[in-house]
């Protein structure tokens, strides 16, 4: 686990050389066909060396949820487990490895009529207005949120309205779909100034590998929205709205940079409620030889 541009997809191909695993992603974004640059998705050369699960599952004209990748992942622990490896678990989608350990809360299905109707509101009066509407309805919820946050403000919205209750006043979520052992590895570089220097260099990259491009080819589809959940991936809604003629290309650059820094805050913010994670400083030496040894260590007290 860990904020993004963290090093966990180095770590987890390093750990692969020495353990006998199979890599399970756990991040919503890169369950979507075609979103390779601004997801940081595996290449090809790491996919053939290591097996990869829940990677190019949907089109990103679908949606992909908390409930769907619990049950992708419940079933595919037992099956990489049933061929003698470990299912290694790696992204940052925090609420997935939340919901995968202690279950979901039984909450209505996404609309998407409701959605489109509450995305083309906020194009007109902002997520912000949304927000302090969420907050005279689901203060608790509403206080955790950022006014910004659209996805989860959408969500909020939707539940109180078509269940009639509060996410906060929804009963907690029971059991989950883990089994066995559990190693948690937490990476997060011990200086925020460290981080938020990797995501500024990675959100470059990834500009001089194609991400514009790639946004250009996912909107030159003619099918995709910029309030899909696909498109409302850090990275991919401000290069969009940069083609929709909003601002400049150094302007969506550096706000596509901000973005993945308030999205990594959140990320770290979700972590620090993680019960007992072993924590990892990305930069230290014989990084790869101490979480090799915490899963060893593991493994050999389950038998």
């Amino acid at each position: 686990m860990g904020p993004t541009a963290s090093g966990k997809s180095g770590l987890a191909l390093a750990l692969c050389e020495q353990l006998p695993c199979e890599i399970v992603s756990v991040d919503s974004a890169q369950v979507y066909r075609g979103m390779d640059i601004g997801t940081a998705k595996p290449d090809a050369p790491a996919r053939a060396r290591v097996p990869h699960h829940l990677i190019d599952l949907c089109d990103p004209a679908q949606a992909y949820s908390a409930a769907r990748f619990c049950a992708d992942a419940a079933r595919l622990v037992p099956e990489i487990r049933a061929r003698g490896r470990m299912p290694l678990l790696v992204g940052g989608s925090m609420l997935y490895f939340r919901a995968l350990q202690q279950g979901l809360s039984e909450l209505p299905p996404a609309s998407a009529d409701f959605r489109a109707a509450l995305a083309q509101e906020a194009a007109r009066v902002g997520w912000p207005a949304l927000h302090a509407r969420l907050a005279q309805r689901d203060p608790v919820t509403a206080a955790r949120l950022h006014p910004n946050d659209g996805q989860r403000i959408q969500r909020a919205l939707e539940i109180v309205d078509r269940s009639g209750t509060p996410v906060s006043g929804h009963a907690p979520p029971a059991g989950g779909g883990l089994d066995g052992p559990l190693v948690k590895l937490a990476l997060n570089p011990p200086q925020r100034s460290l981080l938020h220097a990797r995501i500024a260099e990675r959100f470059r990259q990834m500009m001089r590998d194609g991400f514009l491009e790639e946004v250009a080819r996912l909107r030159a589809r003619g099918d995709l929205t910029p309030d899909l959940p696909s498109m409302r991936a850090v990275g991919y809604r401000q290069l969009w709205a940069h083609l929709d003629g909003a601002y400049d290309l150094a302007t969506a650059e550096e706000r596509g940079i901000a973005a993945t820094r308030q999205f990594a805050k959140r990320q770290l913010t979700w972590l620090r409620a993680e019960p007992a994670p072993t924590w990892l400083d990305p930069d230290a030496p014989g990084l790869v030889a101490r979480a090799a040894g915490q899963i060893r260590s593991a493994a050999v007290e389950s038998g």
